[in-house]
């Protein structure tokens, strides 16, 4: 059956070939731009440390106005502009999503500065005009091998990647159907995970507007109800999209069981694997290569905006698919290039990645620490404390804030009323001694004892 989305995709870029929407992407090169020797760069062209350095502690560090801390502390909204103020609150951040550290590294620092030197931002234009160079041509080469993917696109967020790729998987079923609307079982069916990110779900929608399109909601990672709805299903094509690492809850998808089900489904499996790249796995391949499915996942999106350390999205995928996405996605069209300093950053941050191994080593002992200290039985680096209310949210926000840590109450509409939650990550660049200060501190307003498991990383509270 996966045979036939090889075959859908080649008939509907044989369509947009005849009417002349085909569209390439035709790369820039710089004067200075990087070189072959840059593309394969040698080990000193890119600084590396074997261990956490002073730098490395920004990441996690940050100072607050003293008016902002009040106005924080007593939940007032606050518009930032206290100019003039010279007292200051120093804050350790439980709360981002820099999960290596890696956006205070001086080699991604000096990678984004040389470039700005020698072109400015570069041609500003979309990437199907001017705006695609040789330096985002190489970043893109980096990242597919990274994700063992034949080619990759680069896309301004991983918001505008996932709304791209949905709307792409749309126009395959209006190009197939020529001009008409297409018959239930010509339609593509699009099964969704029910906790998927914000940008899934709007791509869904957009998609479906399309009239060509089918979705489906299963329950959050159960496998049972996605095998029901697959085997009902009657479309030919179906795809099967989940977070890989979800962002609020910090459960893992259950890649196993989703490669088994594609195996006997032939469903187009993607992921987001957002949080889960350069996190997970040996190399920094992200979940799928943590599970060892690398192989079996189709398509894979990502970002450089949170274990990278920089900004940008990705879609890691086919040549024939990257090809279909970057004439059909509006999202990646009509956006403005990612400036190259930011693609010089990002290439440089991959480098550090995979070879910093200290990093992914370090994160994984944090969540270890705070296992042990916490009986929480956490298993990623995003730890979801729920605790019902707003009220009791911002309590222990607030509580944890005069005790000098970061942590942001999550409300509604990014959860469900009455799921509040203290959302905590941990980074690489956290000590065991941050952990046990923090732990401490979250103690005074949660009790350990009677947390229960909530999917199988976050846990229900009480204050």
């Amino acid at each position: 059956m996966l045979r036939s989305w090889d075959n859908g995709v080649e008939e509907a870029l044989q369509k947009l070939e005849h009417l002349q929407l085909l569209r390439s992407l035709r790369p820039i090169y710089l004067q200075n731009g990087p070189t072959q020797e840059a593309q394969n760069p040698v080990d000193d062209e890119f600084h590396v440390f074997d261990e956490m350095q002073p730098w490395d502690r920004s990441s996690v560090e940050v100072h607050i106005p003293e008016p902002t801390f009040q106005k924080w502390l007593h939940d007032i909204p606050s518009s930032g502009d206290e100019e003039g103020t010279h007292k200051f609150r120093k804050l350790l951040l439980f709360s981002g999503n820099d999960y290596l550290g890696l956006s205070s590294h001086p080699t991604i620092g000096k990678a984004a500065s040389k470039a700005a030197l020698e072109h400015g931002m570069g041609p500003r234009g979309s990437a199907l005009i001017c705006g695609y160079t040789d330096y985002h041509r190489r970043l893109e080469s980096c990242i597919a091998d990274l994700k063992k993917k034949e080619d990759c696109l680069l896309c301004p967020t991983g918001f505008a990647a996932n709304m791209a790729l949905m709307v792409a998987l749309g126009n395959v079923g209006s190009l197939l159907a020529a001009g008409k609307t297409p018959l239930t079982n010509e339609k593509i069916a699009i099964f969704s995970d029910a906790l998927n990110h914000a940008s899934i779900i709007d791509g869904i929608r957009l998609a479906e507007r399309q009239k060509s399109v089918e979705i489906f909601i299963y329950r959050h990672c159960d496998m049972t109800h996605l095998n029901a709805l697959l085997s009902s299903c009657t479309m030919r094509k179906k795809v099967v999209v989940t977070d890989s690492l979800f962002s609020m809850d910090g459960d893992f998808a259950p890649m196993i069981e989703l490669v088994k089900l594609r195996k006997e489904h032939g469903f187009l499996l993607v992921i987001d694997d957002a949080h889960g790249t350069f996190v997970c796995g040996k190399n920094g391949g992200g979940v799928a290569e943590q599970y060892n499915c690398e192989r079996d996942v189709d398509i894979c999106v990502g970002t450089l905006s949170k274990a990278a350390g920089c900004h940008g999205g990705f879609i890691a995928c086919s040549k024939r698919w990257k090809q279909l996405i970057q004439s059909r996605g509006r999202s990646f069209i009509f956006s403005t290039a990612t400036p190259i300093p930011i693609a010089a950053a990002a290439h440089a941050a991959l480098i550090v990645a995979r070879k910093e191994t200290w990093r992914r080593r370090e994160i994984w002992n944090r969540v270890q620490d705070f296992r042990a200290l916490t009986g929480i039985p956490i298993n990623s680096p995003i730890i979801s404390l729920i605790v019902g209310s707003e009220e009791k949210a911002l309590q222990a926000s607030q509580s944890l804030l005069k005790s000098g840590f970061h942590v942001t109450a999550i409300r509604p509409p990014t959860v469900p009323p009455n799921s509040c939650r203290l959302r905590v990550t941990l980074s690489a660049t956290h000590t065991r001694d941050d952990i046990e200060r923090f732990t401490a501190a979250l103690s005074l307003c949660v009790n350990f004892q009677e947390i229960g498991i909530h999917g199988s990383n976050g846990g229900y509270a009480r204050l």
